[in-house]
Formats: C-alpha cells, sequence, structure tokens
C-alpha cells in the first residue's frame, strides 16, 4: 500500500561519520547496522554542492516555503570549522530567494567554542546538545573511550550557549531516557540550563532487541516519565518538553509534535558523507541495511526516494500501523510507536506491522498524562451552557478583532472612525452590554464571515465599514447611550441586528441615528422621510418593523422570529419572504404547542432550549421535520413555516440538539479530524466518519423522547464512541454527559 507523494522538509545531513565519545547506547556505532566503517570520515564538496542543489530543486518542484537541514554525525563538530562554513554557504546560496532555510546542528557539545558559535551566528545555525542529566546519569552511557566523563565538558559547552551573545542560536537539550536514572534529578539538571526544548527520547530498541527493564516491569519507561511529567507540572512547567507538548496536543484534538508519536507522515530523509541517500537514521537499529535506499544525491533526485517503499510505508497514517493498532483507542497519540520501535524479524506479520516493543510503555504514558490533565483539558462549555454561550461571544469578538486587523488602511477613514466608535461604546458598562447583545445576534457572526471575505479587497473593505454601522447604532440603541451614528442604508432600508427593519427613503444614502428617551430619532440626510422617530423599538410604528417574538407555553419570553435580517441567507435552504400577521400568528401558535409536548414528552428539555434556543428563522423548501443549521451564531435554527404542531416540536428538538453541538464543535475540539477511520452505527449498515456517528447518536438521544425506536443501539454506539481514537479529553466529556443523560 502506497499513498502520496509527500516531500521532505527535514534532511539529516551527515557531515562527519566518527565520533569523540563511545557511549554504549549509540545507534549508529552499537546497534545492527555497521555501514559507518565504510563512510568516509568527512562530507566531501562534491556531496556537499549535490545536496544543495537536490534539495533545492525538490524545494521548487514543491513550492516549499521552508526547509530544515540538521548537521549531524557522528559528531558534527569533528568537520572542523572550514568544512561547516562550506556546508552552509553552500545551502544558503541554493536556497536564496527560494526558501526559508532552517539550520540547525545536533551535538555532544565536546568541541563547541566561540570559533563554531560566531560562525553559527553567521548563518542562524541552531544548537541542540545531548546530554542524560546530571553527572550520574549522564555518565551512565555518555563516556570517553577510555571510560572518562564528558560531563563537564558539555556543561562548558552549554554554558557557553547561554551566554547572552549565543542565547539565540540555543535550540534546546536530549535526553536519552534510562529507567535506572532518578527523574526528577535528570529533570533538575537539565531544567538548571534553562533550555528552551527539552526532548526526551527512548532508547533505539525493537523485538528482536528489546530495552531493558531492570525490574521486570511491562511500563518501567512510561513510569519514569510519568515521574518526570508529575515534578514537571510541580515545578509549573518551566521549560517545554516535546513529548509532553506532542501527548496534550493530540489528547486535544491537535497534531503530534514530534516524528516518535502521532499518525503524521514523516518527512524527513538522511545524507550520508558518501551522499547515499537514506531513510531515517534510526533504522540502523533493526539490521544491517535496514536504512538504505539505492539512492544518491549524484544520480537520484529527492522524489525518488520520497516514493521509496521504505519511506511511503512511515506517510500511510492509520493505515501504515498494525491491526492491533489500529484497534487501540490512544493511538492518535502514540501513532504506533516510532517506527523502528515495531521491527521483529520473525512472527506472522511484516517486519514492521507489529506494534512498538515500547507498546504498554506508550499505551500508559498517554493515560497516565490524560488521567493527570483531563480536568484542566475539558473545555468548560463541553459541562455548563452558560459556558458555551460565554465561548460563542468570546469567538465573535474574536472574528470582529481578526476584521479590524485584516481590513487595516484597506478601509479607509470610514473603518477607523467605526473602530473608535466601536472602543468607545465598549468603554462603558451599559455600552458593553449593549454591544455584546448585538454581537450575541446569531447573524452577526454571518456577517462578520462574509466581512472577512470582503476585507481582502479595497471595494470590499469599503462596503465592510459602511456595514459595521448598523451593527453599532444597533448597540447604541440598546444601551441607550448618547452617542450618534452615521449609518448607511439601501433601498431604502435600514435593518438594526436584532432590533428591526426602518423604512427611511426610496434609495441608497446616510443618516444620523441617536437614541432620544426610550427609542431612537433617525434622520436622513436626503430623500421624502427626512426624519422618523422610533419611540418604542419593540413596537411596531410608521416606516419601523420590529422583530417579532413568540411567546411559548405561558410565557413573555421566547425566540425571536427573525424574517428581515439581510444576513439570514446563510442556511443550505432559501430563507422565506417576512410572513405578514395573519401568518406569524398561526406560526406562533404552533409554535406555543410544540413547546408544550416538548415539555410533556420530553421533560426539562424546554429548560435546555429557552436563552440558548434565540431565533426561529422560517426558510423555503424544508420538510416540517428537517430543520436546518447554517453558518451563522449559537442560537439560530432554520424551520419550515408549514407542518403541524407535532411536526415542528421533533424539529424544534432535532435542530436544537444540531446547533448545540455545532456550537461545540465551534469552540473546542471534540474529536481528531485527521483520521481515516470509519464506524459501524447500529441503525445502518455502511461505516460512517466519527462526526457522523457522535452527531446521529447525539440527536437520537433527544428524539428518543418522540419514539423510544430513535433509542434502540444507542448504547452501543456510546461504547463505539468511548472506544475510538479520535476522541479528545473534551470529547470524552461529552459522550460520558450523553451516557449519564441516556
Amino acid at each position: 500500500m502506497t499513498g502520496p507523494l509527500v516531500p521532505f522538509r527535514e534532511i539529516v545531513l551527515k557531515v562527519h561519520s566518527r565520533c569523540d565519545l563511545a557511549c554504549d547506547h549509540c545507534y549508529v556505532y552499537e546497534h545492527a547496522d555497521q555501514s559507518w566503517r565504510t563512510r568516509p570520515k568527512t562530507i566531501s564538496d562534491d556531496v556537499i554542492f549535490r545536496t544543495a542543489q537536490r534539495l533545492a530543486e525538490h524545494a521548487a518542484t514543491h513550492a516549499l516555503p521552508s526547509v530544515s537541514v540538521i548537521l549531524h554525525g557522528g559528531e558534527p563538530l569533528l568537520a572542523g570549522p572550514a568544512r561547516l562554513r562550506r556546508v552552509c554557504e553552500e545551502l544558503t546560496s541554493a536556497f536564496e530567494g527560494l526558501a526559508e532555510l532552517d539550520l540547525r546542528i545536533h551535538t555532544n557539545g565536546l568541541q563547541l567554542s566561540p570559533r563554531y558559535l560566531d560562525l553559527f551566528d553567521e548563518f542562524g545555525v541552531r544548537v541542540g546538545i545531548s546530554l542524560d542529566g546530571d553527572r550520574a546519569a549522564n555518565d551512565r552511557h555518555r563516556r570517553f573511550a577510555d571510560g572518562r566523563s564528558s560531563h563537564p565538558l558539555v556543561l562548558k559547552a552549554v554554558e557557553l550557549l547561554r551566554q547572552e551573545r549565543y542565547r539565540h542560536l540555543y535550540l534546546g537539550l536530549l535526553c536519552t531516557v534510562d529507567v535506572e536514572n532518578d527523574p526528577r534529578a535528570v529533570l533538575d539538571a537539565l531544567c538548571e540550563l534553562e533550555p528552551p526544548l527539552i526532548d526526551f527520547l527512548l532508547p533505539h530498541a525493537t523485538w528482536d532487541d528489546p530495552p531493558s527493564r531492570p525490574d521486570g516491569s511491562p511500563t518501567a519507561y512510561a513510569d519514569w516519565l510519568l515521574a518526570v511529567f508529575d515534578h514537571w507540572r510541580e515545578r509549573g512547567g518551566p521549560v517545554p518538553v516535546r513529548l509532553f507538548s506532542s501527548v496534550l496536543s493530540t489528547l486535544s484534538g491537535g497534531p503530534s509534535l514530534t516524528e516518535s508519536l502521532g499518525l503524521a507522515p514523516t518527512d524527513l530523509v538522511v545524507v550520508e558523507t558518501d551522499g547515499q541517500l537514506e531513510q531515517v537514521d534510526s533504522l540502523k537499529s533493526a539490521y544491517e541495511g535496514a536504512a538504505a535506499t539505492g539512492f544518491d544525491v549524484f544520480t537520484h533526485a529527492f522524489d525518488e526516494v520520497a516514493a521509496h517503499p521504505g519511506v511511503q510505508a512511515r506517510q500511510l497514517g492509520l493505515a501504515g500501523v498494525s491491526e492491533t493498532c489500529r484497534r487501540c483507542p490512544v493511538v492518535r497519540s502514540c501513532g504506533g510507536g516510532l517506527y523502528t520501535h515495531r521491527y521483529r524479524s520473525a512472527g506472522p506479520s511484516g517486519a514492521f506491522d507489529n506494534p512498538s516493543v515500547y507498546c504498554a510503555d506508550l499505551e500508559a504514558l498517554v493515560r497516565g498524562i490524560e488521567a493527570r490533565t483531563a480536568a484542566a483539558l475539558v473545555a468548560p462549555a463541553v459541562a455548563e451552557p452558560v459556558e458555551l454561550l460565554a465561548a460563542q461571544q468570546d469567538l465573535t469578538r474574536t472574528l470582529l478583532a481578526r476584521l479590524n486587523a485584516d481590513i487595516g488602511r484597506r478601509g479607509g477613514e470610514r473603518w477607523e472612525a467605526a473602530w473608535e466608535l466601536a472602543t468607545a461604546i465598549d468603554a462603558s458598562e451599559e455600552g458593553a452590554r449593549g454591544l455584546g447583545e448585538v454581537l450575541a445576534q446569531p447573524y452577526t457572526r454571518s456577517w462578520l464571515l462574509r466581512a472577512l471575505e470582503l476585507a481582502q479587497e479595497q471595494p470590499g473593505a469599503a462596503r465592510v465599514a459602511r456595514g459595521m454601522s448598523a451593527y453599532l447604532a444597533a448597540a447604541v440603541v440598546r444601551a441607550g447611550l448618547d452617542l450618534s451614528v452615521r449609518v448607511t442604508f439601501s433601498d431604502g432600508s435600514l435593518f438594526l441586528p436584532g432590533l428591526g427593519e426602518l423604512r427611511i427613503a426610496d434609495a441608497h444614502g446616510t443618516a444620523l441615528l441617536r437614541v432620544v428617551e426610550d427609542g431612537f430619532l433617525v434622520r436622513a440626510d436626503e430623500g421624502d422621510r427626512a426624519e422618523l422617530c422610533v419611540a418604542r423599538p419593540e413596537a411596531a410604528a410608521p416606516g419601523w418593523r420590529p422583530l417579532r417574538r413568540l411567546v411559548t407555553s405561558g410565557s413573555t419570553s421566547g425566540p425571536v422570529l427573525d424574517d428581515l435580517d439581510p444576513y439570514r441567507d446563510c442556511f443550505p435552504a432559501p430563507a422565506a419572504d417576512a410572513l405578514d400577521e395573519g401568518a406569524f400568528a398561526d406560526l406562533e401558535a404552533r409554535v406555543g404547542e410544540a413547546w408544550r409536548l416538548i415539555e410533556a414528552k420530553a421533560p426539562g428539555r424546554t429548560a435546555e432550549m429557552n436563552g440558548c434556543l434565540t431565533t426561529l428563522t422560517p426558510l423555503t423548501g424544508l420538510v416540517p421535520t428537517e430543520p436546518a443549521v447554517g453558518r451563522h451564531g449559537y442560537g439560530a435554527l432554520g424551520i419550515s413555516p408549514d407542518g403541524s404542531a407535532d411536526e415542528l416540536a421533533f424539529a424544534l428538538v432535532r435542530g436544537f440538539r444540531r446547533a448545540e453541538l455545532r456550537a461545540l464543535r465551534d469552540v473546542t475540539d471534540l474529536y481528531a479530524a485527521d483520521g481515516s477511520w470509519k464506524h459501524r452505527m447500529p441503525w445502518q449498515e455502511e461505516p460512517v466518519p466519527f462526526s457522523r456517528l457522535l452527531a446521529d447518536t447525539y440527536e437520537r438521544m433527544a428524539l428518543g423522547a418522540f419514539d423510544p425506536l430513535f433509542l434502540e443501539g444507542v448504547p452501543q454506539a456510546l461504547d463505539t464512541l468511548e472506544g475510538a481514537a479520535e476522541l479528545t479529553i473534551s470529547g470524552k466529556q461529552l459522550v460520558d454527559r450523553m451516557r449519564k443523560d441516556i
């Protein structure tokens, strides 16, 4: 099985094949592949030149914005300053004007000196140093051939790198885990050196050559890392740890941040000192020649390596892991482990078609981090409706701020004036309340999304600036502020979001709006109707048509019928024309009866809907039992103006569940959307994506109040949801809430 070609964005360039340490856990010299013995010690001019040209060609072919090159070994500093300068010059020259070049070097630090660091400063080469912790931990493996400690020299190198003039080159520390070391002491020693990042690496091992487990524990490495994690949290997380950041990211639906975990395709290739192009270097731990491709920089393009079966096997995501891993709920976080660690020379599966030799450790690590952080990582919006409303309000305000940033100077003086007015309105308690009420209108979100698209060009930016005035005017009216707002109207109509529509004149133009007593006054600059006064915004008046509220179940409040907002055209079905009084009265009666039916069949459901389901909009062409959710903020629902009270009750419950789930997905990741999993639903033969399973189950739970048949298979569906790898911590909280509800 192969997938689409994934271009290389990270290149490990071996500039020297020997080392000045004799680390007994080194995969290059101590493991199965011994090809280093036949490699040139130092990279040649020809290999440097051809690598730079091939890499630039690859970047141009795939329009890559940036490429990382990691200078590696052996010990890369043994190549010497002159050779490293040649490497940097060739690569920099090849990428000039083509793509950003991110140069790095991974070193043991023994040879590091100001001479090297001045060179690295010149070319922007960032430095990562291998250090296994305190002296006792580091000396366990990282010694000279004669047994001497390397620790003092490594500390000297780090201290040099921490100097003010070189601090910007400090990339971080790489620490190989040994479970016999004290995890707290290791973390303390590393944090004391103030690295920008710490990378904890599992020692390379395979099923043929498994990792050391002194106490026989199948989760020894997880236990060690969790002890580090606990101490790291106790210390307030003083330094980012890539391994922990990756697990926390995937648990929340984000991407993996390291090659050793997660399902992201590998985009790394190795260039040896002789120009041979190889797969990921850690494969040298599997068997002799495991990393080889048969390609080199002299006769082969990087695309040929990218198409190599061994490379493509690490780019298949879920399809590239073993069947055992595909069924595991933590696979999205662990990704089946590092490809090398899956190797087994004999067995019923292929050589790499196995779980990681660290499988139990990886599962325990992911579950351990989840158990320790779940309460903090769960989005409050999942647990409390009021938090969902607040998160939605924050999202709308974020979109408004982004609009201001995007529109920049293209909006001209009109936009600057509008933004200054918005700031002035928001400065007072009453104004902030009024602006908040306007931003909470569902179709304000629709306008903002449309405005963000328009703001990219000058004419669109000017149109957005004109449109903003209506929202500010509505905020001023709601807050009762003593401010004048210049508004723009078209076709003689001015719509104030959440309030209603004003007929001003028969053409386009501008007008001045200001608050008077309990209402507002609008004076058009031109036209037949020079001035209109609306004494009470909630009541109809000549030239003024307010939005009407649907009274439900004996209450004086209920959802607003919005059949006027010009941005209500955000549904998959067309918006209906405004309802006349007779049609409104008929719909209001059916909504009231529907509300009573919901209360009778699903006690408590209307309490959930009150305050959250704020807006109903009639649409054409809908089946009465099929509501619509569109591109708008939380609270709106598109409904058919036809149908019985029973059909309307069913539609309201179904639509509210859809709208609520959409609103949750807007503000938090309930599941990861980057997988290719398919799941069977008990009520359907054809497997579906996780999103469909969750949506159907969430909806059917509520519809069971109307027909118990909807609940058939829901417990099994919840079991499937709970065991799904895509589910995030917030998603698990939601599914747990669903199970309690049922």
